[in-house]
């Protein structure tokens, strides 16, 4: 897994997804830190690649890619957060699944002269992106949340897909920004 933030240009194609420029950042939570260790270098930049340029052919300038927890197996301790711009869209690699140490670390990196409200803990928790999640994906069961998400669930729209990380594809994500424009987003509030 790379560590460096490199600018790509890939030729894969996407499934036609719809367009939304309601959606600004999509967060896929997935895989353990073995899996993602274990994924290899060229699988890495496939997958940073073609994600990232399906999400600039459709206006999301930020996609993050998240583990969903730590695991139990031994996993690579060179795992690092990074980032790489692919056309119209910045891609964040983050490993940390631990949603818990994520929000403590963002606590310790906020100014000591800021207020600490939702405005300030939001831009530090998403550096570099400039805002949260409108669209979590996670990897795994409806029944169950990942352990690496904590803040990001207050206004997101949650898609569930049965895919295993290593198995995770562009038609997924395809298919994910397609259920999450056919959505009337509500924000935490209620029909009536």
């Amino acid at each position: 897994m790379g560590s460096v933030e490199t600018t790509a240009e890939s030729s894969a194609t996407a499934p036609a997804a719809t367009s939304n420029s309601s959606l600004r950042h999509v967060l896929v939570v997935g895989g353990t830190l073995h899996d993602w260790a274990v994924l290899g270098d060229e699988a890495w930049d496939h997958r940073v690649d073609s994600l990232g340029r399906l999400c600039g052919t459709l206006g999301v300038p930020w996609l993050t890619l998240r583990a969903y927890e730590p695991g139990n197996e031994p996993s690579g301790d060179d795992l690092v957060p990074w980032r790489r711009s692919v056309g119209d869209c910045v891609v964040i690699v983050d490993p940390c699944g631990d949603g818990r140490q994520r929000f403590a670390d963002a606590m310790q990196r906020l100014d000591p002269a800021d207020e600490v409200n939702e405005a300030t803990v939001t831009a530090v928790l998403y550096d570099p992106a400039d805002c949260e999640p409108d669209l979590v994906v996670v990897l795994g069961p409806p029944t169950q949340l990942p352990p690496s998400l904590v803040w990001e669930l207050a206004y997101a729209e949650l898609v569930f897909l049965p895919v295993r990380w290593g198995e995770l594809g562009v038609e997924d994500l395809s298919n994910s920004i397609n259920d999450f424009s056919n959505r009337r987003r509500r924000f935490g509030g209620l029909d009536e």
